[in-house]
């Protein structure tokens, strides 16, 4: 389908909390076509629908080569912790450190309907978090220390506006 342009801080569609799939739509599948080809690029981990302007649950990855989607997906395990560097297309030139659950677990369906879980550790188990969070309205800065968020916020208006 397309590339799509991402959205950047402070689009408002990126703190809406994103709508459930409830029908398999053609629009629903040239959605996922196009998160999965915006998502094809290197340095791209993850990509959620209000990333493009979509307030819809669904996300696309890129982790170690492997490309994937997920509809309606709920985070429904964590476990461990890891605190490391976390960017986003939607914040870009930042990178802060981010305390995340080590693991992730969560649970979705494809296009066809059908439960499918992603999970994992290091930076697949932080991706899974990290695009649950865009499809509740939330941004990674929302998770750092009261004095990097402003910082990071200032930076944004400066250099985004």
């Amino acid at each position: 389908m397309a590339i799509r342009d991402i959205r950047v801080v402070p689009d408002p569609v990126l703190r809406t909390p994103c709508d459930e799939i409830t029908n398999i739509t053609p629009a629903v599948r040239n959605l996922v076509q196009d998160l999965l080809d915006t998502v094809d690029d290197p340095g791209r981990a993850g990509l959620s629908a209000n990333q493009i302007g979509v307030s819809l649950r669904a996300f696309s990855y890129n982790i170690e080569g492997k490309v994937g989607y997920i509809l309606n997906p709920v985070l429904v395990e964590k476990s461990g912790e890891q605190y490391g560097d976390e960017g986003c297309l939607s914040v870009p030139g930042l990178w802060y450190k981010t305390r995340r659950s080590d693991y992730a677990k969560v649970e979705g369906i494809n296009l066809e309907g059908e439960k499918i879980v992603l999970e994992g550790s290091g930076l697949m188990g932080r991706m899974l978090q990290h695009e649950c969070d865009h499809l509740d309205g939330h941004v990674y800065l929302d998770r750092l220390e009261k004095e990097e968020r402003r910082e990071a916020l200032r930076y944004m208006r400066a250099h985004h506006a």
